[in-house]
C-alpha cells in the first residue's frame, strides 16, 4: 500500500517547478538573489454579486489602474452618478490578481445589461430596485441550493454565455495591465474566487492561474457543489491536463470563519482528509491566507495557547445586521476558533505526514485585503476607507461616525520573493513557497534554514548568499542532516517598512511545531529584540521608544530531536500604533472621558471591546523537517 501510496504522489507532484527551475529572465533588472514583491491576491470589483449590490461600479480594469497608483472613485455616488469618495495608494504595488467570485458572474451581468435574455426576470428586477434584499435572496439561494434561476435558461445557457464575456473581459483586464516591457512595473495575474458555504463556514478559496492560459470559464461552486475536491479535480481535467500550459494554485481564506471545518475534508467539512485529498491538496494549496480584512487566522488564544499575539485582530462583530445567521459572517464559537486556525493546521499536517507520507497542509503564508472596492492595497491605517464586503458598504450614503466596523482592519499583503517582477518568476515563488505576508506595512523579512551557518552570519555582508548556498529560504525543507550537526540552524533578517509613517520594530520570534510521541506541540521564542519601553498617547497617536531600523539573529533549536517532525515560521512585529479605529477617534476629537466629544457614530470608540493599538506585523512561510527516512 505505501509503494502504491507513493507512486501515486509521485505522479501527482510530477511537473510542479521547484525553487531550482528559475525562469528565463525577462526583465531588465534580475536579481538572483530574489527581491520582495509586494501585491494583493484577494480583490473584488463590481463583478462579484456582493460587491455590485453594495454600490461597486469598478471594473477589473479600474482595479489593476488603483493598484498601479491610479486615483479611483467608489461610492456612495449621488443623482448624477458622481462618486462622492476618491481612493488612492501612497504607494503603488508591484503585482495583484483581482478574484471576483465565480458564482453569478454572469447572472449579474445579465442583470445589468439590457436587452440580455433574463434581464427582465423578477430576480432581475429585485437586483436592480433592491440590492441590498437581492443580496441576501441571491446568495442565500444560491449556497444552499446551487442550482441557476429560471431566467438562465435551460441548462443555464444564457448566463453561462454571460459569464464567458465577464470571464473574457477579466483575462483581457489582465493582459492589458501586465508590464511586458523590460521594466517591469506591474504583474497581473487571471484568478478568481471559489465561494463554498459548506456547514455555513467559509471554505472559500481563490483561484491562481499561473499565464494566460485559462480553462474556457472559472469552475464555481455551480459546477462542483460545495467539495473543494472536486474543484481540484475539475482544475486537473480543465486546465492541468485539458488545456497545455495551463497551471493553477488554490488560496484558502478566511479559516478563521470557517465553523472548525476549512482544514478537514474537502469533500465532508468535519471529517477527517482522505489519501486522494492529500494528493491534490498537496499539488495545488501551496499558500493560506493568515491574515485580511475580516481578521486574523494565525493562532487563537486558548488553555493550549498562551502566545499572547494570538490575540492580535480577531473579528469580534459579525457584518451588517442578519448576514451572521445567514452566510456565516462574523465569529465562530471559541470552540472552533483554535482548529480554525493556520498554526494549527500545520501543527495537523505533521501527523497526516507521518500517516501518508504526504503533507497536505504544506503551505506558505501571505496576506491580502478581500477588498470589495476593487481597492487592492489600501491597507493603511490611517487612511482606512472600509473594504465593504462583511463591513459597512456605504451603498447609498456615508453615515456619520466610524467608517467601518471596528471589528474589521485594513487587511494585509502577500509579499513574493523572486528575481524579477513577471508572471513566472513570481509565480515560481508562490510554487515554492518563498512568500511572507504582512498586516499591511512594508517590512522586508528574511528567514533561512539550514545546519552549518555560522553564528556572526548577521555581520556578513552576502548574509542572503550564504543563505541559499547553505541552506533553504523560507517555503522550503531542510536538506539531509550532516553527521556532524547537532541541530538546525536559523537565519532571519528583518529591515523596518521605509515609509516614512511606519513603525520601527520591536522583535522577530520563531513560532516551532513539532510532532512529539504522537502529540501535536508549539513553542514561540524571541530571537531579536524583544520587550521594549514603547508606549502610545492615545489623544494624538504620537509614539515614543526605541526606533529600531533593523533586526537579525542566527538561533540554533536547544531542543531538537532528530526522530520529531518540525516546522519553524518566523514572526515579525513592530513597535504598537494608534488602529485605523483609533486615528478616526482622535480626528473627530473624541475623549471617552468627555461624552459630549463623542459624536454620532462615534461610539464604538470608547466600547470595552475596541482597540485602539495595533502592532503590526509580518508572517514568513514556514521551513519544514522531516526525519531521515520519513
Amino acid at each position: 500500500m505505501h509503494r502504491l501510496f507513493a507512486a501515486l504522489l509521485a505522479l501527482a507532484l510530477a511537473g510542479i517547478p521547484v525553487a531550482a527551475a528559475a525562469a528565463e529572465p525577462r526583465c531588465g533588472a534580475n536579481d538572483p538573489l530574489r527581491r520582495p514583491f509586494f501585491g494583493d491576491t484577494h480583490v473584488h470589483t463590481g463583478y462579484s454579486q456582493d460587491a455590485s449590490t453594495q454600490g461597486n461600479r469598478a471594473t477589473p480594469r479600474d482595479a489593476y489602474r488603483f493598484a498601479r497608483g491610479e486615483p479611483l472613485a467608489i461610492q456612495p455616488w449621488d443623482a448624477e452618478g458622481n462618486s462622492l469618495r476618491t481612493i488612492q495608494l501612497s504607494r503603488p504595488l508591484d503585482f495583484t490578481v483581482v478574484t471576483d467570485h465565480a458564482e453569478q458572474i454572469g447572472e449579474v451581468h445579465i442583470c445589468k445589461t439590457p436587452g440580455l435574455e433574463g434581464h427582465d426576470s423578477l430576480v432581475c428586477k429585485l437586483y436592480r430596485s433592491w440590492p441590498n434584499v437581492a443580496f441576501f435572496v441571491m446568495n442565500g439561494v444560491y449556497s444552499f441550493r446551487p442550482e441557476r434561476w429560471g431566467f438562465c435558461g435551460e441548462d443555464g445557457e444564457h448566463c453561462l454565455a454571460a459569464a464567458r464575456n465577464i470571464w473574457q473581459d477579466t483575462q483581457d483586464a489582465a493582459e492589458e495591465a501586465y508590464d511586458r516591457s523590460p521594466e517591469c512595473r506591474f504583474t497581473s495575474f487571471v484568478g478568481y474566487e471559489w465561494t463554498s458555504m459548506a456547514n455555513s463556514g467559509h471554505l472559500h478559496r481563490n483561484v491562481v492561474f499561473r499565464n494566460e492560459t485559462v480553462p474556457e470559464l472559472p469552475i464555481s461552486h455551480m459546477e462542483t457543489g460545495p467539495s473543494g475536491l472536486e474543484l481540484w479535480r475539475r482544475l486537473e481535467s480543465e486546465c492541468r491536463e485539458g488545456k497545455p500550459g495551463c497551471e493553477a494554485i488554490t488560496i484558502p481564506h478566511n479559516s478563521n470563519l470557517s465553523r472548525g471545518s476549512a482544514f478537514t475534508s474537502a469533500v465532508t467539512p468535519g471529517e477527517p482528509i482522505t489519501a486522494e485529498e492529500v494528493l491534490l491538496r498537496a499539488r495545488y494549496e501551496r499558500l493560506a491566507e493568515v491574515m485580511q480584512h475580516k481578521g486574523d487566522s494565525e493562532c487563537f488564544l486558548s488553555a493550549d495557547v498562551t502566545d499572547e499575539a494570538c490575540g492580535f485582530e480577531k473579528t469580534t462583530r459579525g457584518g451588517p445586521e442578519g448576514v451572521s445567521s445567514l452566510l456565516g459572517f462574523g465569529a465562530d464559537d471559541e470552540a472552533d476558533q483554535g482548529i480554525n486556525m493556520v498554526r494549527e493546521a500545520l501543527k495537523r499536517g505533521l501527523a497526516l505526514d507521518a500517516r501518508y507520507g504526504a503533507n497536505p497542509f504544506r503551505f506558505g503564508l501571505i496576506a491580502s485585503t478581500d477588498t470589495h472596492l476593487a481597492a487592492p492595497g489600501l491597507t493603511e491605517e490611517r487612511t482606512f476607507q472600509g473594504h465593504g464586503g462583511a463591513g459597512a458598504s456605504h451603498a447609498s450614503s456615508l453615515p456619520p461616525g466610524l467608517i467601518d466596523s471596528i471589528g474589521y482592519n485594513p487587511g494585509g499583503l502577500a509579499v513574493l520573493w523572486a528575481e524579477e517582477n513577471s508572471r513566472e518568476a513570481l509565480f515560481g515563488a508562490m510554487l515554492r513557497r518563498e512568500a511572507y505576508g504582512t498586516s499591511g506595512t512594508r517590512p522586508m523579512l528574511r528567514f533561512f534554514g539550514g545546519w552549518e551557518f555560522a553564528s556572526d552570519l548577521c555581520n556578513a555582508r552576502d548574509l542572503v548568499a550564504q543563505g541559499y548556498a547553505q541552506g533553504v529560504p523560507m517555503g522550503g525543507s531542510l536538506p539531509a542532516q550532516p553527521a556532524a550537526a547537532q541541530a538546525p540552524v536559523f537565519v532571519m533578517s528583518a529591515l523596518r517598512d521605509p515609509a516614512e509613517t511606519a513603525s520601527p520594530l520591536e522583535r522577530i520570534e520563531v513560532v516551532k511545531g513539532w510532532l512529539e510521541d504522537g502529540e501535536l506541540r508549539e513553542q514561540v521564542v524571541t530571537v531579536a529584540g524583544g520587550d521594549a519601553a514603547t508606549s502610545v498617547d492615545l489623544e494624538t497617536c504620537a509614539q515614543s521608544g526605541p526606533a529600531t531600523s533593523s533586526l537579525c539573529s542566527v538561533w540554533r533549536d536547544p531542543d531538537f530531536d532528530a526522530d520529531e517532525r518540525a516546522f519553524y515560521y518566523a514572526r515579525l512585529r513592530e513597535n504598537p500604533s494608534c488602529r485605523w479605529s483609533q486615528w478616526a477617534c482622535v480626528d473627530a476629537g473624541v475623549r471617552c472621558s468627555d461624552p459630549a466629544t463623542i459624536g454620532e457614530g462615534f461610539e464604538p470608540c470608547c466600547a470595552p471591546e475596541h482597540r485602539p493599538v495595533v502592532q503590526e506585523r509580518a508572517w514568513s512561510s514556514p521551513i519544514w523537517f522531516e526525519p531521515p527516512g520519513a
